[in-house]
């Protein structure tokens, strides 16, 4: 069994158990959230690009590839991601309760950034920057541009 999909295996009994505690405990909510689901997205990207991980928490990239390039990666449930600072390349991907991801944008970070230009940092010093524009941006990004997927 492939490292992604013992993870997505893995992913899909926290759900499991997720939708256990909330039938349990009615209008509680057990959703996975902050850095079980950014290790989670870190992990499962670094293994299908072939990325080499850096310690948790490094600052301002998450992984290099074999280019030598730094590569920021986020994950969300959510509606949006928030960037602390710009980075090289950026892979930002949509966990779903199946183990599963959506890739959202792959590609130079500079072009995220230039999205937060003329605004004043927020007090927790993260820009926001929603799924939907990820998107977008991601259309205009070039093939030659992106981190490349390893072979399967």
């Amino acid at each position: 069994m492939r490292q992604n999909q013992k993870v997505q295996s893995l992913v899909q009994n926290i759900y499991a158990a997720v939708a256990e505690l909330e039938t349990l405990f009615p209008g509680r909510h057990f959703t996975p959230d902050g850095h079980m689901v950014g290790s989670i997205g870190e992990c499962l990207v670094a293994e299908a690009y072939d990325l080499e991980l850096m310690t948790a928490s490094n600052k301002g990239f998450d992984a290099i590839d074999k280019q030598g390039r730094q590569v920021e990666i986020k994950a969300t449930q959510a509606s949006a991601v928030a960037f602390r600072s710009a980075p090289q390349f950026a892979i930002v991907i949509k966990l779903h309760a199946d183990g599963t991801y959506s890739e959202i944008y792959n590609g130079p970070g500079n072009l995220i950034w230039e999205l937060f230009e003329g605004r004043k940092v927020p007090s927790n010093g993260q820009f926001q920057v929603s799924v939907t524009k990820l998107l977008v941006l991601n259309a205009q990004v070039g093939p030659d541009h992106r981190i490349k997927k390893k072979e399967d």
